[in-house]
């Protein structure tokens, strides 16, 4: 336990797990069911709380969808920063965070619904976190400073934008899981079976470092 968890009376720690609780079964109702779809009576039957509780935390359905996107985003920004790619060497590095972010993907199925989900609502909702666009800059600047000491090696082109590659990272590793029942049933590939999974990645990785790459 932190120090600061130390500093915590037994309330504010039961409040604090209750809140994560609420969290964690609101994310999954909102992957599978979207914002419209999800339902703040399910998720209190879900939890050991109640509505009146949820409301206390949250304010209103909309507030925990936003408080359920916003850890999404932390998470895997979160995961990123205490690997610290960018000090590996610039090929490895790129390699590293590419794989990271295709597995990260591929394990949080429900990640990318939300996100997708948001997006059917055209990022009304993200637009109102505070400091979200800052917190997700953590990934450019990692890939700036990979791409810029590959370039000062010799390994990588100059003036790759970052935006540019995190886009194309991103894009594949998405539609590995967002498209995997319909590329399913339309080619009779299943792209959630491991050898897929291997193959995908290497491919993924290669692309972008062939993208990257100093002609």
């Amino acid at each position: 336990m932190s120090a600061n968890a130390n500093n915590l009376s037994k309330r504010q720690i039961n409040a604090l797990e209750t809140r994560e609780n609420i969290l964690d079964v609101a994310y999954a109702e909102f992957a599978e069911k979207g914002l419209a779809g999800a339902r703040i009576d399910e998720i209190a039957d879900k939890t050991a709380t109640s509505k009146r509780m949820i409301y206390y935390h949250f304010g209103s359905k909309e507030g925990l969808y936003r408080a359920v996107l916003e850890r999404a985003y932390d998470r895997i920004r979160t995961q990123e920063q205490a690997a610290r790619f960018e000090d590996l060497p610039p090929d490895q590095a790129l390699r590293a965070i590419i794989g990271h972010n295709f597995d990260y993907h591929f394990e949080h199925p429900e990640f990318v619904r939300v996100v997708m989900n948001e997006n059917v609502h055209k990022g009304e909702h993200i637009a109102t976190i505070t400091d979200m666009k800052e917190r997700n800059r953590s990934v450019i600047d990692a890939l700036r400073t990979i791409l810029t000491r590959g370039a000062q090696q010799g390994l990588f082109r100059e003036g790759i934008d970052p935006v540019d590659v995190h886009m194309t990272i991103s894009a594949l590793s998405f539609y590995n899981v967002s498209n995997q029942f319909t590329f399913k049933y339309n080619f009779d590939v299943d792209m959630a079976t491991p050898a897929a999974r291997a193959k995908r990645r290497v491919q993924i990785i290669e692309c972008v470092l062939a993208w990257v790459a100093k002609r």
